[in-house]
């Protein structure tokens, strides 16, 4: 597996937290920055968002756009109306910071939300 996804699933119990950007709580933005640390990713992480609508385009200028998901991508999905929700790709399905169990979670296969893009780290 790659790097990202294995600190992605090394996440995986860690609570939830709004905002959250270590183990001692992480939200989904949270949990992609910290899974791309583990790649080398140094940059900004975005803070003070709402759990509607948000900037990410931040993906586009710090990650490849590709077509489709392999171990260790970004998935951008819509969660609701107006919401997105960010998780990584694993082998075995994908790890995201789930707002309703309150935790960290892998699960098996594709998010059963619609996908509106997928990124990688350095193609």
């Amino acid at each position: 597996m790659s790097r990202i996804a294995d600190a992605a699933v090394a996440a995986v119990g860690t609570r939830f937290r709004l905002h959250g950007r270590g183990l001692d709580g992480l939200d989904c933005v949270g949990l992609v920055a910290l899974a791309l640390r583990a790649d080398g990713y140094a940059g900004a992480v975005p803070t003070g968002y709402s759990l509607r609508g948000g900037d990410w385009g931040l993906l586009d200028r710090v990650l490849v756009r590709v077509a489709t998901a392999e171990p260790g991508d970004v998935l951008l999905m819509a969660a609701g109306p107006g919401q997105v929700h960010l998780g990584i790709r694993t082998a075995a399905g994908f790890v995201h910071a789930d707002a309703a169990l309150r935790r960290v979670v892998e699960r098996p296969g594709m998010p059963p939300w619609p996908l509106i893009g997928v990124w990688r780290m350095g193609v």
